[in-house]
C-alpha cells in the first residue's frame, strides 16, 4: 500500500502523537516554572519592592532600588492624572508662597530612616499667580521622579510619607495631599511594602 505524505506535517521524529504532546507539555511547564526570568534584570535580581495608588488627582509609584547593606534608594514618580497639570518643587516651604502650592515632599519614619536629602528629576520654573506676590516655584508639566537615599534602623515597620498637590493654569488645583502614608516592613533580606 502506497503512504501519502501530509501537506506541511514537518518531519517525522518517530514518535507517537501522545508522546510528542507529552514532550510539548513538559517543555510548556518547564517554561513556566521559570517564571518569566527573561524578563528580569541580567543578574538574576529580583525586581525592587514596589507600591502605588491614586489620590488627589495624582498617581504615585513607590521603589526601592539598589539595597545593599541595609542601604538603597526610595524613588517616587508622581504622575498627573490630567495634561497640563504640574506639581510644585519639593524646596516649596510647608505652607506655601503665600498660602499658594503644597511642595512635593518624600519622608521616612519607623525601621527606615533617610540617608541623604530628597531630589527631583525635573527643573524648577517659576510661575506667577494672580494676587500672590512672589514667583511659585513648579515642575513642568506632568511625571516627577524624586530619590530619596534611605537606610535600615534595624527591622521591623515602616512608614513612607507623601506630601503634593497638582495644578493647572487653566484648570485650578486639586485638594493637597499632607504625610499619605505608606507603610513596608524592613527585614533582613530588605525593605517590602504592604506589611499592614
Amino acid at each position: 500500500m502506497p503512504r501519502t505524505t501530509r501537506p506541511n506535517a514537518g518531519p517525522r521524529t518517530g514518535r507517537s502523537r501522545p508522546a510528542r504532546l507529552a514532550a510539548a507539555l513538559l517543555c510548556l511547564a518547564g517554561l513556566t516554572a521559570c517564571g518569566g526570568q527573561g524578563a528580569g534584570p541580567a543578574d538574576g535580581a529580583a525586581s525592587p519592592p514596589t507600591a502605588s495608588f491614586t489620590d488627589k488627582g495624582v498617581s504615585v509609584t513607590l521603589s526601592i532600588t539598589d539595597w545593599r547593606d541595609a542601604k538603597g534608594t526610595l524613588k517616587a514618580v508622581f504622575t498627573p492624572e490630567e495634561k497640563g497639570f504640574h506639581l510644585y518643587s519639593i524646596d516649596l516651604p510647608a505652607t506655601g508662597v503665600e498660602g499658594v502650592g503644597r511642595p512635593t515632599a518624600v519622608a521616612v519614619t519607623g525601621a527606615l530612616r533617610p540617608d541623604g536629602k530628597l531630589t527631583a528629576a525635573a527643573d524648577v520654573r517659576s510661575i506667577s499667580v494672580p494676587g500672590v506676590g512672589a514667583p511659585v516655584p513648579v515642575y513642568p508639566d506632568g511625571p516627577v521622579t524624586t530619590t530619596l537615599p534611605v537606610r535600615a534602623d534595624g527591622t521591623g515597620e515602616a512608614t513612607v510619607l507623601l506630601g503634593y498637590a497638582s495644578c493647572s493654569t487653566e484648570d485650578g488645583c486639586t485638594i493637597p495631599v499632607s504625610d499619605r502614608p505608606v507603610h513596608l516592613r524592613v527585614t533582613a533580606d530588605g525593605p517590602v511594602f504592604g506589611s499592614r
